[in-house]
């Protein structure tokens, strides 16, 4: 393998782990900060990554990072986003389903390992 090309590999690393990174820690900060719940801090993530997309923001942020810009649930944001935005293209029904279309193989993937891990693993209680 060439010198240059695991020079560009690494640099695809390197650009993948800082943007994720940075995400993270936008989202740790609005947690010490605030006293909003993860599950608003969540949603509130998501909806960035759905803005950002709108607004035609978040795409150049995935073409400089690629994973470290979709992997986080603000990707999950673009990812909706993105398949309503082309599925507008071919009409109001697609508008409506092209966000689930696009997300499909996500949440299937969620949806099955946790059955699993479920039938693997059994919860208890926390005591205190």
């Amino acid at each position: 393998m060439p010198t240059q090309e695991i020079l560009d590999i690494l640099l695809m690393y390197v650009k993948a782990f800082v943007v994720g990174g940075a995400i993270c820690v936008i989202a740790q900060i609005v947690i010490n900060i605030t006293s909003l719940t993860s599950g608003k801090i969540l949603v509130f993530t998501m909806l960035a990554g759905v803005v950002l997309t709108a607004l035609g923001l978040y795409q150049p942020l995935v073409d400089f990072a690629g994973a470290g810009a979709t992997v986080p649930i603000s990707g999950f944001g673009y990812l909706l986003a993105n398949g309503a935005i082309k599925g507008a293209e071919k009409g109001f029904f697609y508008a409506v389903t092209g966000s689930l279309t696009a997300a499909s193989a996500g949440v299937t993937a969620a949806v099955v390992f946790s059955l699993i891990m479920s039938l693997l693993f059994h919860s208890k209680t926390k005591r205190n």
